[in-house]
């Protein structure tokens, strides 16, 4: 496994002056990812979250379904977005990244000043392309959350192309994980008619609270090719439950 130390998220969860990351800063070191980060500050004044400070995570599917969404860059384009977005909201300047098929095969991370080509590279070292585990992948990210010793919201942006190989362990850690201050957004590659889909509907639709304490997860599919779902539309979905899930923790003192 490739392993890198926990990266503390910025502490603050209440809108601050300004981006984490300046647009002059963002152009300097990643300059590639200066249209993304424009798209991405529109989509966060519009939900109510311009100023906000939160760690994000990525999530990525190693399964053997996932081979032709690597060969083609959608996989790298997501991570590229997803950079570009935690630039708004968290001042490391980097995203932790947990790739997952039947095991956690990698975490690592993707940084500003290094990201092109850093899924190609990183992926390199990966051996074989299993079967998916959700809740393997989901421990490795409340493990890092914890590890890093933050009490801050954390955006965890998790893509998969189908369902677990166990649902009922997916459904109970996105139960368990709803006491914690993470937001798990799932996202779909692949037919949106296809049956495997159907388990993320559901794990969006869980009952609260009879099932978890809040609504800690949201859902978007983007469909059979993900490069051709617009930026702004993206960030829109990728955000827009995030302000809801914020205000129903805080009364549940899960963020503070």
């Amino acid at each position: 496994m490739i392993g890198s130390p926990p990266a503390s998220p910025t502490p603050s969860t209440s809108p601050v002056a300004g981006p984490a990351f300046s647009l002059d800063k963002v152009a300097a070191r990643a300059p590639g990812l200066v249209s993304l980060y424009k798209s991405a500050g529109v989509s966060l004044r519009k939900h109510g979250l311009d100023g906000s400070r939160a760690a994000v995570y990525l999530v990525l599917d190693h399964s053997g379904s996932m081979r032709d969404y690597y060969k083609d860059g959608s996989v790298q384009a997501l991570a590229d977005q997803v950079l570009g977005l935690s630039a708004h909201l968290d001042d490391d300047g980097r995203v932790p990244v947990v790739f997952f098929s039947t095991d956690v095969d990698a975490v690592t991370d993707i940084a500003l000043d290094n990201h092109e080509g850093r899924v190609d590279e990183i992926v390199a070292g990966l051996g074989h392309m299993g079967r998916t585990s959700y809740h393997l992948a989901m421990d490795a990210v409340i493990d890092h959350y914890l590890d890093s010793g933050s009490t801050a919201p954390a955006l965890v942006v998790f893509q998969t192309d189908g369902g677990p190989i166990s649902k009922p362990a997916a459904e109970r850690y996105l139960c368990k994980a709803a006491r914690l201050p993470l937001f798990w957004q799932f996202v779909g590659f692949g037919n949106t008619r296809d049956t495997q889909f159907d388990f993320l509907r559901k794990l969006d639709e869980l009952a609260v609270p009879a099932k978890r304490v809040v609504d800690n997860a949201g859902y978007f599919h983007a469909g059979p090719d993900p490069r051709t779902v617009p930026d702004d539309l993206l960030y829109d979905r990728l955000v827009a439950e995030f302000p809801l899930w914020l205000a129903a923790a805080r009364e549940r003192g899960i963020v503070r």
